[in-house]
C-alpha cells in the first residue's frame, strides 16, 4: 500500500519550508504518524523529526447551470505536516 499519494506545494507551505524546515504531503486515509514517518525517511533519505495530521472532510459543492443546479462532493483526504531534522531537505524538483 504506497501512503504517500502526492507533496503539496503552496505558497504557505513554501514558507514553513523555509522557516521551519516543514514539508506536507497528502497521504492515505488509513495511515497514522509512525507509517508516515517510516514512509518519507525510506523514500526520501532523510530524518524526520516530527508529523503532524489532520483529515480534511468532504465539501458539497453545488453550480447553477443552463441544465439547472449541479450538485457535487469533493473528495475526503488527509494531510501529513513533516519536519525534518537541522540539515536534511527534499528536493521534489531533482527528477523534473
Amino acid at each position: 500500500m504506497d501512503l504517500i499519494i502526492r507533496p503539496i506545494v503552496t505558497e504557505k507551505i513554501t514558507n514553513q519550508t523555509e522557516l521551519f524546515n516543514r514539508y506536507a504531503f497528502v497521504v492515505s486515509r488509513l495511515a497514522n504518524k509512525i507509517d508516515i514517518k517510516k514512509s518519507i525517511e525510506v523514500l526520501y533519505d532523510v530524518k524526520v523529526k516530527s508529523v503532524r495530521t489532520m483529515n480534511y472532510y468532504g465539501k458539497t459543492k453545488s453550480r447553477f447551470t443552463k441544465a439547472g443546479v449541479v450538485r457535487g462532493k469533493k473528495s475526503a483526504f488527509k494531510k501529513a505536516i513533516v519536519e525534518l531534522f537541522e540539515g536534511s531537505s527534499i528536493d521534489f524538483y531533482n527528477n523534473v
